[in-house]
């Protein structure tokens, strides 16, 4: 049975004040559903997220990592630094690393090797562009971006990855993807990963959609069959807003 998961991507937002009130709104609330909850604040607040979290089902999981496990590389985070502050979980090729920082395939593939080397679990992003939406290339692009980054690990490596769909043509843009499209391309992604390891790796993963799920189109998008959550951005910064998307399933 695929686990449901809700993971809140906190992006570069709230400092450790803020953190410290979420955390507390979010502990206030009332699962009833049985998703798996996550958050991921920044790198400064993981610490103290993870510390006071540590005794609820809310994981704590980090927003990105270097592939090397250390050395000369100012500014950046190993899988083991994030290890030795409870982190178990990372997200790697969030489309915001890919446009702004310019991370291409080959660059997460080596992410990826480096998080599963320390028995981490991944949450590996990838999605189209609006231009590639709409010259109908985006099942191809999608296709290319878990092949490259994902194809060479052995089948039992999907037992510590979680797929997350960003429709970047969705996301802030105006435009609007139905839950029907979200179904149509969870489908071929689960797909892609039949034809390569067989249907049940393939029907093992979590894919969790990432085109601006909020309260109310939470149900209807995880009602779809292949959609086994959200990783939400904007809408997980309010403890409120984020639950009714958990309980949602």
């Amino acid at each position: 049975m695929r686990k449901k998961i809700v993971a809140g991507n906190w992006k570069m937002n709230n400092d450790l004040s803020l953190t410290e009130g979420l955390i507390t709104d979010l502990k206030s609330q009332s699962k009833t559903s049985n998703a798996q909850v996550m958050v991921a604040p920044t790198f400064t607040n993981l610490w103290p997220a993870f510390q006071s979290l540590r005794e609820t089902d809310i994981e704590v999981v980090a927003q990105n990592m270097h592939f090397a496990e250390n050395g000369a590389y100012t500014g950046e985070i190993s899988a083991s630094m994030l290890k030795s502050v409870g982190v178990k979980t990372v997200i790697l090729g969030h489309s915001e690393r890919r446009a702004y920082f310019n991370e291409t395939d080959e660059l997460l593939a080596k992410k990826v090797d480096a998080a599963l080397n320390n028995e981490m679990t991944v949450i590996f992003c990838f999605g189209e562009e609006l231009n590639d939406r709409k010259s109908g290339n985006h099942e191809h692009v999608v296709e290319s971006q878990i092949k490259n980054a994902l194809f060479h690990l052995e089948a039992s490596a999907f037992s510590n990855i979680i797929l997350a769909y960003e429709p970047v043509w969705a996301i802030g843009t105006g435009e609007t993807a139905s839950p029907e499209q979200a179904q149509d391309m969870h489908a071929f992604i689960r797909t892609t990963l039949a034809n390569k390891y067989g249907s049940e790796v393939a029907d093992s993963v979590s894919i969790l959609y990432g085109g601006s799920v909020k309260p109310n189109n939470a149900k209807e998008i995880f009602s779809k069959p292949d959609v086994d959550g959200g990783l939400i951005g904007g809408a997980s910064l309010k403890a409120e807003d984020f639950f009714a998307i958990v309980n949602a399933f």
